[in-house]
């Protein structure tokens, strides 16, 4: 089985090819590196550099490689950036998706795994979310999500498309080996920028709101660790070659901690203070986020391994103070 990885360069990306190598499967790698780090692929990957946007690169790339499934994690991933420049996310989320679509109905290749996000859902009206609740996704980044679904729906519904879309929590923590974690710039979420107060990166950690109606007051999410979202790609890969049919599953572990929880269990794992400044709620930040993964459990056979926050963060540090500048020298 070969397995085309898109955005494989990327923090999820390239923890699922490292996954997939270990296990045996031939894996290619396609990724345009402006936001994915050509090191952070492993080396038993074949990779090619490119955009999704790029029918001629992409109609190459099937020609010369005979792939099996698709993963796509090419997609820009911002909220923030998403709402200050929400055209730049209907570019390349959107208009990318639909020329990928294009060359994988021209080339026969009929199967895709799609990393998709809970932000689809907005503020929810219950908790745990459950994937047949309301979406109506708070920032563009959810929004175009979202809207790649629908177009993995309707294509699916036309050409014989098999799909599986996951719709993960909150993505945290590092390979076990240190060797690959995250590295954004900006960086926007929590562990690694708590981190960086230990690092010497910035003298203290931001809490954006402390009146949500939550029991500390700060906002709540559902923490999954990567290794564990990278099984579940592999999972649903298997079960699309298996002759699953279409379906969207929630990734998280079913359990949330507050900012405050987080703040605290970074403080025991790395031995550091991590002064925390209290400030004003920033827009679009839903109260709670909690998944129901069930659905995942009794389908795809998934069990995540590692939901301990202590582990999780261990995990992420191991990784930031051994690399404090990401992948750069």
């Amino acid at each position: 089985m070969t397995v085309l990885v898109l955005g494989g360069a990327g923090y999820i990306g390239s923890h699922t090819v490292k996954a997939l190598c270990d296990e045996g499967t031939d894996v290619v790698v396609a990724d345009s590196l402006v936001t994915g780090y050509r090191a952070a692929v492993d080396k038993r990957a074949r990779f090619y550099e490119g955009d999704i946007s790029d029918i001629d690169f992409l109609d190459g790339l099937f020609e010369k490689e005979k792939i099996d499934a698709v993963i796509h994690f090419a997609a820009f991933s911002l909220v923030g950036e998403s709402v200050t420049n929400p055209l730049k996310y209907y570019t390349n989320n959107l208009c990318g998706t639909k020329v990928l679509l294009e060359s994988m109905v021209k080339n026969g290749v009929n199967k895709i795994v799609f990393s998709s996000t809970a932000a689809t859902y907005g503020e929810p009206e219950r908790v745990p979310i459950m994937e047949n609740d309301r979406t109506e996704p708070t920032n563009p980044y959810g929004e175009t999500k979202l809207a790649m679904e629908k177009m993995f729906k309707w294509t699916a519904a036309a050409h014989g498309l098999r799909y599986v879309s996951l719709r993960y929590f909150n993505a945290c923590g590092a390979d076990a080996s240190g060797t690959i974690g995250e590295a954004h710039n900006p960086e926007s979420h929590l562990i690694p920028l708590i981190l960086q107060v230990p690092n010497g990166k910035r003298d203290h950690v931001s809490i954006f709101g402390t009146d949500y109606p939550t029991a500390d007051g700060t906002c709540i999410r559902d923490y999954i660790h990567v290794t564990d979202l990278a099984d579940a790609h592999i999972l649903a890969v298997k079960y699309l070659m298996n002759g699953g049919k279409s379906d969207i599953f929630n990734l998280g572990n079913g359990v949330g901690f507050s900012v405050r929880e987080v703040i605290d269990t970074a403080r025991k794992v790395t031995g550091h203070p991590i002064p925390a400044e209290e400030t004003p709620r920033r827009a679009g930040d839903p109260a709670q986020l909690i998944a129901s993964s069930q659905k995942a459990k009794d389908i795809l056979g998934w069990k995540p391994c590692h939901d301990s926050l202590e582990e999780i963060i261990a995990s992420a540090w191991n990784w930031h103070k051994n690399h404090p500048n990401g992948y750069e020298k």
